[in-house]
């Protein structure tokens, strides 16, 4: 059997802008399920709070008949009845899998604060739903228990976790505090809150800020704090202070901090402590679950850096871990992805590489059979049409391999010997010049102009037409050297906001002159000293450059999806052959 629930335009809204993976399948031989609706109360956070959850029993699943269990919970502003989580329980109780699908802390009809997938609090919560499918606790509504899921001791079920974004990292932090869980499958979720919000991709920037996501934060932040607006009745554990309606405080002093626009130094630090806190780069140490990590490549919110910093601690300390870099993302694609891609709409499990991989994992680590669970990595290629074909996959994320030269002629090159020498200048504004997204664009279906980057406050590097294809995949990276006179006065000032801010990018521009940022993304530096030569590491791309097409990097003043510089800090670039800057791809082949 199953059900409908009805869902309020404001929850359609909330699971569209993390949406957990939705799994919707056709019935097969033997899918019928029973649903039924639960309570837990958990202590979580210093609070005492009720979790909504629903238990999706498979037929034919008793105590003499166990099976593994998935557990799973929403994307943020979501709940356990929005058409997506609602349909990941029904589609694992079809494929046999007991599925327990909860409301996570803060959203729905469970109470508690949104405390940010934070480990000591909605890990915990997480801990204690698996209790009940260890056998150690009833439910607290009717006293059901869960004596039909397999064990592999006693109070240990055999269970994995599913979701993606807010509820991927909670699969992390699940497995962080409770060693009982044998699987996980996090989908387009983050490493380092820190990154995601408030990106510095200069190499080693340690606790230099970045430049603050103000479109993605807010909106989140506003759909927190209007909470009432989607639960009639709520729950009063779920109210924090009039200064801080439903997150932790600390978050709410985190988001403040960063629409203040500065970094004094005692505040930043706990800003990236916090933010660092409730992130899998603080605790990933802790993880031993095998993880399948699934990001996408249309996604500004969370890049594919972000999973590539997962996979390789994960890998790195000996967890089994495999990554997928799918098409679709938060700024992309998420509801209309494409054919033969993974359809939150339509949960083609079966008929989806990214389907067929997830269930191949949890067949291997839940079911315990001896499966192929693919390549350790695997990359979805948009210039593919056959979409039985649109995957490539190697043993490795691919490494830097060719390097260009930015030419004080505003050229790029493949020589150093090429490099002419001169020195070309550009100054910000006080209001953004350049445009890469309009961050919600994308997920409330409303337009976004092209990119573009206003005549002098920018610069850009241009190469050659391509003598043939090339395809990237992987993290572009930059060395550069500026010099800017108004950045270095202020280099040493209490507050970081001070400090120098550029945005680089790469084009790929045709023949025609038509320029496409890759994706929209850029990647935001706040430059640690502009005294010295500092390292961009971009977000990764997956992308071919045809044959004909010329790359174009581009360092510019401003985004308007971030804040940018405090004051007029014009900055010159000077190019020479034995010292200049310099671009590195992952180029294939």
């Amino acid at each position: 059997m199953s059900r409908r629930v009805p869902r309020s335009l404001a929850l359609v809204l909330g699971a569209t802008l993390t949406a957990p993976l939705a799994l919707t399948a056709p019935a097969a031989a033997g899918g019928q399920f029973t649903v039924t609706a639960l309570k837990f109360t958990v202590q979580a956070g210093g609070r005492t709070c009720t979790v909504d959850a629903d238990l999706y029993r498979p037929a034919g699943v008793d105590r003499a008949h166990p099976a593994p269990a998935v557990l799973a919970t929403n994307g943020f502003g979501g709940s356990k009845s929005d058409g997506s989580t609602d349909a990941m329980g029904k589609a694992f109780a079809q494929r046999g899998y007991v599925s327990l699908i909860y409301s996570g802390l803060g959203f729905g009809k469970s109470g508690c604060l949104i405390s940010l997938d934070d480990p000591t609090i909605d890990g915990v919560a997480a801990s204690r739903l698996i209790d009940f499918l260890g056998g150690r606790r009833a439910a607290d509504d009717d006293g059901t228990k869960a004596d039909f899921v397999t064990l592999d001791a006693p109070g240990d079920p055999r269970v994995g976790m599913a979701g993606g974004s807010y509820g991927g990292a909670v699969q992390l932090a699940a497995a962080a505090v409770d060693q009982r869980l044998d699987a996980l499958a996090p989908m387009i979720t983050w490493n380092d809150l820190a990154y995601s919000l408030d990106p510095n991709n200069a190499a080693g920037s340690g606790s230099v800020p970045g430049a603050f996501k103000w479109q993605w934060a807010n909106g989140f932040y506003v759909m927190g704090e209007g909470q009432p607006l989607l639960e009639a009745g709520l729950d009063p554990s779920r109210i924090n202070s009039l200064a801080c309606l439903h997150f932790v405080t600390k978050a709410c002093d985190t988001i403040r901090t960063l629409n203040s626009g500065r970094y004094p130094a005692e505040r930043t630090a706990e800003l990236l402590a916090y933010a660092r806190s409730v992130s899998p780069v603080s605790y990933l140490n802790r993880v031993k679950a095998p993880t399948l990590l699934v990001q996408g490549q249309a996604d500004s919110l969370f890049n594919l850096n972000e999973a590539t910093a997962t996979y390789n601690t994960l890998k790195g300390q000996g967890t089994p871990t495999k990554m997928i870099w799918q098409s679709w993302g938060h700024s992309g694609g998420l509801t209309d992805p494409a054919a033969g891609e993974l359809n939150l709409g339509q949960g083609n499990l079966e008929t989806s590489y990214v389907g067929r991989r997830i269930l191949a994992w949890f067949d291997r680590y839940l079911g315990k059979k001896n499966v192929d669970t693919g390549p350790a990595f695997a990359y979805y290629r948009d210039w593919i049409t056959d979409p039985d074909h649109t995957y490539a996959t190697a043993d490795r994320v691919p490494a830097l391999s060719r390097t260009l030269y930015l030419s004080g002629d505003g050229k790029l090159v493949d020589n150093r010997r090429k490099v002419a020498r001169g020195s070309r200048t550009y100054s910000n504004w006080l209001t953004p010049t350049s445009h890469s997204e309009s961050s919600l664009a994308a997920l409330l279906g409303i337009p976004d102009p092209a990119p573009y980057d206003t005549p002098g406050t920018h610069l850009g590097w241009t190469s050659e037409p391509l003598a043939r294809t090339t395809d990237v995949v992987g993290a572009p990276r930059a060395t550069l050297k500026v010099v800017s006179p108004k950045a270095e006065r202020t280099q040493n000032s209490a507050d970081a906001a001070d400090k120098l801010v550029l945005f680089a990018k790469l084009y790929d521009v045709a023949p025609d002159g038509t320029r496409t940022l890759v994706h929209r993304l850029v990647a935001p530096v706040r430059v640690p000293d502009v005294t010295k030569s500092f390292t961009v590491t971009l977000p990764g791309i997956v992308h071919r450059y045809e044959k004909g097409h010329r790359l174009r990097f581009v360092i510019a003043a401003s985004d308007g999806a971030h804040f940018g510089n405090r004051g007029i800090k014009p900055v010159t670039v000077v190019s020479a052959p034995q010292d200049t800057g310099v671009l590195q791809l992952p180029v294939l082949g």
